[in-house]
């Protein structure tokens, strides 16, 4: 089973050249995160409430992508609410992404190519070789938006992921992104770690876009 941050990372990718949809770096830092911390929430490591986020057990799982986030946790002692921890992990979300990738090729789901030139590294791409696991994540996330099943867990967490990014456009055409949207909306919900990672990322838009608005008075 892959962790969410390999699914969102596969989604990521575009099938014609293995490159990212562009997605902010800040956005993409706290949705890294908040895949890191819906995994530990679902290894019933940690728990969540409108106020904090709590330490269950601080036992090693034993996976790279999560082990430090969760000492992390461990060592503050505090029960700091889930947005704290968002940002927190963001801080190292590069690294993260970078092991996913590397988790991805090593099981022979994705091909690393660096693109050069004049012996000048420029790039890099992860061609897909095997799409298996790419298609099972589009069909539990259409399974549920277009059905009025109730979803598993793991299916509110990767359609909030998938939302933060902001990707719906890329993976729906218009039609069907007009009839799945109040459903997007209904599931997003159910997910304290991914209200709290929606709202950061909004909160960044909303500093950037005040920003740049100043920018043009001054």
């Amino acid at each position: 089973m892959l962790r969410f941050a390999e699914e969102i990372l596969l989604l990521l990718l575009r099938d014609d050249d293995g490159k990212l949809i562009h997605v902010p770096e800040r956005t993409l830092d706290r949705v890294i995160a908040g895949s890191v911390l819906m995994d530990l929430a679902m290894e019933n490591r940690i728990d969540t409430d409108l106020e904090k986020l709590m330490l269950i057990d601080s036992t090693p799982i034993g996976d790279g992508l999560l082990d430090p986030t969760l000492a992390q946790i461990a060592a503050q002692q505090s029960e700091s609410d889930s947005r704290y921890w968002v940002e927190f992990v963001a801080s190292r979300a590069e690294g993260i992404r970078e092991e996913a990738f590397a988790r991805l090729v090593d099981r022979g789901i994705l091909e690393r190519k660096d693109d050069r030139h004049l012996w000048v590294f420029r790039s890099r791409r992860y061609p897909m070789i095997d799409g298996k696991a790419e298609r099972e994540v589009k069909l539990r996330i259409m399974g549920v938006l277009f059905s009025d099943e109730i979803p598993g867990p793991r299916d509110v967490v990767i359609i909030a992921l998938t939302d933060a990014c902001g990707i719906f456009g890329e993976l729906l055409s218009k039609s069907e992104l007009e009839q799945a949207a109040p459903r997007i909306e209904q599931v997003r919900k159910l997910d304290l770690i991914g209200q709290a990672m929606t709202q950061a990322i909004r909160d960044i838009e909303m500093w950037l876009a005040s920003s740049t608005v100043s920018r043009f008075m001054l």
